[in-house]
C-alpha cells in the first residue's frame, strides 16, 4: 500500500466515522484503565456488562481496595481469567494509592510498571485519555496491518512501529480506533467482508482476492 492509497483509506475511514471512540464504558481514566484491563482476551461486551456493576460500588482505586479481592471476583467473575484479573488490579490500585496519589500516571514507563499492564494496554491508556497518536496492536491491527498491506510486521512491535511510520500525522490520534473497528466488523479473521467493505479498492488482500458474495 503506497502512501496515495494510505491517504485514501484513512480519508475514507474518516468520512465514515469522524469521531471514533473505544467501545469500553468508563467515565474516568481510572475506569478505562480498569476496562482496559480486563478486556484481555474477552469482549467489551463482556467488559461493559460488568464494570456497570462494579463501578457503582466501586470506582476509584481507593473503593476497589476497601472492595476487596474476594467481593472483586464475585464482580467480575463472569470475564474470562477474572482471578488473575482481580489480583492484577488490585495491585494496580494499590500502587496507584501508593506511588500516584490514586491518580493513573501518563507515561508508558509507569503505566508498564502496573501490573497486568503491557505496552498494548498502555498505548490505549495513553490515546484514549490522554490523546496521544500510540498504536495499540491487538490482533486486528495486526492482521489489518498485514492483510491491507498498511503496515507489515512479524511482531506486534513491528506492526506498531510500521503504523507510527506510515499513518499520516492527521490521522494518527484516532487511526487506533478506526483500524480495531474496521477488523471486528468488516475485516474479520476468517472471512472478511470485502463487499461491504468502504476501502477495498486501496487494499492490498482485495486487489490479489476476488471479492466473495455476500451471500457466500
Amino acid at each position: 500500500m503506497n502512501h496515495n492509497a494510505i491517504e485514501t483509506f484513512f480519508a475514507t475511514l474518516k468520512r465514515a466515522n469522524p469521531h471514533p471512540q473505544t467501545e469500553l464504558e468508563y467515565a474516568s481514566v481510572f475506569e478505562l484503565l480498569c476496562a482496559v484491563l480486563l478486556s484481555a482476551q474477552a469482549t467489551d461486551i463482556s467488559v461493559n456488562k460488568a464494570t456497570r456493576r462494579l463501578f457503582v460500588l466501586a470506582n476509584t482505586p481507593q473503593k476497589i481496595l476497601a472492595l476487596g479481592l474476594p467481593a472483586l471476583e464475585m464482580q467480575i467473575k463472569t470475564i474470562g481469567l477474572y482471578r488473575s484479573k482481580a489480583r492484577h488490579l488490585i495491585k494496580t490500585c494499590r500502587i496507584l494509592c501508593e506511588q500516584h496519589q490514586g491518580r493513573v500516571p501518563r507515561t508508558r514507563q509507569d503505566l508498564e510498571k502496573l501490573p497486568g499492564v503491557g505496552r498494548k494496554t498502555a498505548n490505549v491508556i495513553l490515546n484514549v485519555a490522554f490523546g496521544e497518536p500510540t498504536m495499540a496492536v491487538d490482533t486486528h491491527l495486526f492482521r489489518l496491518g498485514n492483510r491491507t498491506g498498511l503496515a507489515p510486521g512479524k511482531t506486534p512491535i513491528a506492526v506498531e512501529m510500521a503504523l507510527l511510520r506510515r499513518v499520516p500525522e492527521a490521522y494518527r490520534v484516532d487511526a487506533h480506533h478506526w483500524l480495531i473497528l474496521h477488523g471486528r466488523y468488516i475485516c474479520q479473521a476468517r472471512k472478511p467482508r470485502c463487499w461491504e467493505c468502504g476501502v477495498a479498492q486501496v487494499c492490498d488482500f482485495r486487489a490479489k482476492t476476488p471479492a466473495p458474495s455476500a451471500r457466500a
